[in-house]
């Protein structure tokens, strides 16, 4: 709870138009896309890093809890505000301050949505990989709070893998800037890996420097339909054999393409299972060549139907169908449990044969898609929250999937993160002495626990 004399100062440290306790306002910043809603005190639209600085220290001060919000997009509940107090909102850190074509880096503010920066860097012929399905409204800080992955994994890695170095607010208010602007470096502890995927837990990521590479010259899509989804799984493992490196591999099966064919106007096989969305690119003549060897190796593995497209608005179409997805479930149940497990690649097509029997177990819808080339498959788990029956059933579900993934020495999260949903199955995975270690990192940042709190960790929410 925030005192009035606490909201009077945020007033004085902000202006009176920066913060807002309207209901409306209260409400759309209280929820995120996993739909759950929790009620803060208060929202801070900060314009300048140092009125982020000011804010925590008053928090420390007046023992409120502050938690940083990007877009929203979240899929955990990492940024609601379980306990109330005031979000943060980072909209207003929206600039992109630099490109630099020589070193290949970009300098960002946090609030900058991922597709804007990629659109303006593949304006001179440079290229940031990491492409979350959400790109078109999720922001680089949240990006990085998370370690989002997303649809270029398989080939190009993570968000992580992007990130140089970061300007952030500890919760103290101390102002420190982490990593280099250099191709090396290797001084001190790496704070700034400790800090991405940190959930907004740790500091409030404020400023960006990202590594980029060359724009590739070719790209060549594809979709792929086969008669069932083990099939069509067992080919993903055929394709990685082969060496042959695919920019995204993703898989969706029949319950998905059900979903989406209507909208975006599928020409679906009616024998079809499931299908692969494949991309590649890199050279002209070798990517021809690997999409010659990837269409054989899919052939010998019974697919029964391809679409192929080389230009961009071709492509986007056949793309379009995947991004659609998370929504377009929601015609199955009126709510979803999402669960975003990896396990080795060789391991996927029993994955989807379990998740089937699953599904039949508990008599409750459970489509299958994701990112197949990396082994991180999304399963949803459909259900009306009204029916104490089925919350009962997925409650059981997911715990048997989670134990099912690491019997096959997988991991609970491949890029959704922890936050609050996943935070009770945190110990089937992370034992007690590491937790233990995390939480004493989180202490030496947040002595007073005002970031975050509740996040994460089982015992503190």
């Amino acid at each position: 709870m925030i005192s009035k004399q606490a909201l009077r100062k945020l007033s004085r440290i902000l202006g009176p138009e920066a913060i807002s306790t309207c209901r409306d306002v209260l409400d759309h910043y209280g929820t995120d896309a996993t739909k759950l809603a929790y009620s803060p005190d208060a929202v801070a639209f900060p314009g300048h890093i140092r009125e982020i600085a000011d804010i925590l220290r008053l928090a420390n001060h007046e023992g409120f809890p502050v938690v940083p919000r990007g877009a929203g997009s979240g899929k955990s509940g990492g940024a609601l505000p379980v306990q109330g107090g005031l979000i943060l909102a980072m909209d207003r850190f929206d600039r992109i301050l630099e490109i630099d074509e020589s070193n290949h880096i970009a300098k960002v503010e946090s609030g900058v949505i991922t597709a804007r920066l990629q659109e303006e860097v593949e304006k001179v012929g440079l290229f940031y990989p990491p492409d979350p399905a959400s790109i078109h409204i999720s922001t680089i800080g949240g990006n990085v709070a998370e370690c989002a992955g997303g649809l270029r994994a398989v080939k190009y890695g993570v968000t992580r893998d992007y990130v140089l170095g970061l300007t952030v607010v500890l919760p103290t208010g101390n102002i420190i800037k982490t990593g280099v602007e250099t191709a090396k470096g290797v001084v001190g502890y790496d704070l700034t890996r400790l800090l991405i995927g940190s959930e907004g837990t740790l500091a409030v990521i404020v400023g960006v420097t990202l590594r980029l590479i060359p724009k590739p010259v070719f790209t060549r899509s594809m979709m792929v339909f086969f008669k069932d989804p083990c099939t069509t799984v067992k080919a993903v493992s055929e394709i990685m054999r082969s060496k042959v490196v695919p920019t995204a591999l993703e898989f969706m099966d029949r319950n998905c393409i059900e979903c989406v064919r209507n909208e975006i106007g599928l020409s679906i096989p009616k024998s079809t299972g499931a299908l692969l969305l494949i991309e590649l690119d890199g050279d002209r003549a070798l990517t021809r060549r690997e999409t010659d060897t990837v269409k054989e190796i899919c052939s010998q593995m019974g697919a029964i139907d391809f679409q192929a497209a080389s230009t961009k608005k071709k492509r986007e179409r056949l793309w379009e169908a995947r991004r659609n997805v998370s929504p377009a479930v929601y015609k199955l149940k009126p709510d979803k449990v999402s669960e975003d497990v990896v396990v080795p690649r060789n391991r996927m097509a029993d994955l989807v044969s379990y998740v089937n029997r699953l599904s039949q177990k508990y008599g409750l819808p459970m489509p299958v898609y994701g990112h197949a080339g990396d082994g991180n498959i999304h399963v949803n788990m459909m259900l009306d929250k009204k029916n104490p029956d089925e919350l009962t059933k997925v409650d059981k579900a997911v715990r048997e999937l989670f134990q099912k993934v690491l019997d096959m020495k997988g991991t609970l999260s491949g890029e959704h993160g922890i936050g609050i949903t996943k935070a009770p199955y945190l110990s089937m995975e992370i034992s007690k002495p590491a937790q233990e270690l995390m939480i004493r990192v989180k202490k030496a940042f947040d002595p007073n626990g005002i970031l975050n709190p509740g996040k994460i960790f089982p015992q503190r929410i």
